[in-house]
C-alpha cells in the first residue's frame, strides 16, 4: 500500500491521465445501461411489472403474441384450476382525444384480476403519459372504429412497444377487434405443468420475443460489454508501459530481497485505488445525470445496477492489470540492472 502511494505521487500525471480517461468510460457506461434500462421499461414496462411465473401461448402462434388465440375452453380450465391466473390480451392502436389529436395506444384486455386495470363497459384507462398530452379524467375519446370511450383513469407508468396502454373492458375488446379470445394466460408459478396445444414461457422469455425489445436490449447491452472489455483492455496496456519503464527498478527491489508478491500487490493496490475512485464519482455523476434528465428520456439507473457494474469493472480492470504484470515474475535482477531504468 505505501509503496503503491508513493508510486502514485511521484507519477501524478500518469495516473491522473489514467484515472480520467476510466472515469469517462465508467460514465459512458453508466449512463448507456441507464437508458438501456429505461427503454426496456418504456417497451414493456406492462410484461415487466407482471409477477414472475408461466405465460401460456397459443401453440400454433410461434412465441408470437399478437398471433396467438388460445381456446376458451382451455382458458376457463387454467382459470378454474388457478383461482389467481389471468387471461390478457394485448393490440396496438389509437385513438382521437378531444381536440381530435390521434395518440397511438396498445389496447389491453383481461379477465378479473389484481395485475391489470378493471374498467366497466364504455370507460378506458390509460397510462399516466397520456394526461401530460392533454387528456383528462371525463374526457371522451374515439378509438379507430369511431367508438366512444370515457377515461376513467390513469395507470402509472403502463406501457407496451413505446406505446402508452389503454386498458378496456372485454366487451369493448370484443367489439373492437371481433375476438372473444384472449392471447395469453398467466399463472404466477414458474413450475406450471405443460399444457396440450398451448406455449409455455418465462417472463424474460416472452420479453425476447418482442422484436422490438430484444433488438434494442441486444443493441445496448453490445456497448456496454464493449465498453467494459475497452476499459480492461486500457489498463492492461497502462500497466504494461508503466511496468516496461520500470523494469530496471524492479530489478533492484528484487535484488533487495522483495518479492514478486509484494510487487504484485502494489499494482493491484494502484489500479484498486484509481478506479475504484474514478467508477466512484462516475457512479455519482450518472445519478445526477439521471435525476436532471429531461422528462420525456427514458432513463432508470438503480443502485443495484451501478453496484453490479462498477463490480465487473473492479473485476476486469484486476484482470487487465494482472495481466499487464505477468512480465515482472519474468524479471531478472542483473539483466534489469543492466537494462537500465529506461
Amino acid at each position: 500500500m505505501n509503496l503503491a502511494w508513493k508510486e502514485m505521487k511521484k507519477s501524478k500525471l500518469r495516473f491522473s491521465i489514467l484515472a480520467s480517461i476510466v472515469f469517462l468510460i465508467s460514465l459512458l457506461t453508466f449512463i448507456i445501461a441507464g437508458l438501456a434500462n429505461g427503454l426496456a421499461d418504456d417497451n414493456a414496462s406492462l410484461i415487466k411489472k407482471l409477477p414472475d411465473g408461466t405465460f401460456y401461448l397459443a401453440d400454433d402462434a410461434d412465441q408470437t403474441y399478437n398471433l396467438s388465440a388460445i381456446d376458451k375452453r382451455k382458458e376457463n380450465d387454467i382459470l378454474a384450476e388457478t383461482g389467481d391466473a389471468a387471461a390478457f390480451s394485448v393490440q396496438m392502436g389509437f385513438v382521437f382525444d378531444k381536440d381530435e389529436k390521434q395518440q397511438s395506444v396498445a389496447f389491453v384486455t383481461s379477465t378479473n384480476s389484481d395485475y391489470f386495470e378493471q374498467v366497466d363497459p364504455g370507460e378506458v384507462v390509460l397510462d399516466v403519459s397520456l394526461k401530460e398530452e392533454g387528456v383528462e379524467i371525463g374526457d371522451e375519446l374515439t378509438n379507430q372504429f369511431n367508438e366512444k370511450l370515457t377515461v376513467a383513469g390513469f395507470a402509472d407508468h403502463q406501457k407496451f412497444s413505446h406505446a402508452p396502454v389503454a386498458f378496456l373492458n372485454k366487451a369493448d375488446y370484443q367489439a373492437i377487434y371481433g375476438t372473444d379470445k384472449q392471447q395469453m394466460i398467466l399463472v404466477p408459478d414458474e413450475d406450471a405443468k405443460d399444457i396440450a396445444g398451448l406455449d409455455a414461457v418465462s417472463k424474460d422469455e416472452l420479453l425476447q420475443s418482442l422484436a422490438s425489445y430484444k433488438a434494442e436490449q441486444m443493441t445496448l447491452d453490445m456497448i456496454v460489454w464493449f465498453l467494459i472489455i475497452i476499459s480492461g483492455m486500457l489498463f492492461a496496456i497502462f500497466f504494461y508501459m508503466m511496468n516496461v519503464q520500470k523494469i530496471g527498478m524492479y530489478g533492484i527491489l528484487k535484488a533487495m530481497g522483495l518479492k514478486t508478491a509484494v510487487l504484485l500487490r502494489m499494482i493491484w493496490t494502484e489500479m484498486l485505488l484509481l478506479s475504484g475512485s474514478a467508477i466512484i464519482l462516475a457512479a455519482a455523476c450518472a445519478m445526477i445525470f439521471g435525476t436532471a434528465a429531461p422528462d420525456g428520456m427514458p432513463f432508470a439507473l438503480d443502485s443495484i445496477m451501478l453496484i453490479w457494474l462498477a463490480l465487473i469493472f473492479l473485476v476486469v480492470g484486476f484482470i487487465g492489470s494482472t495481466v499487464s504484470a505477468i512480465q515482472i515474475k519474468k524479471v531478472e535482477p542483473l539483466q534489469a540492472i543492466q537494462q537500465g531504468d529506461v
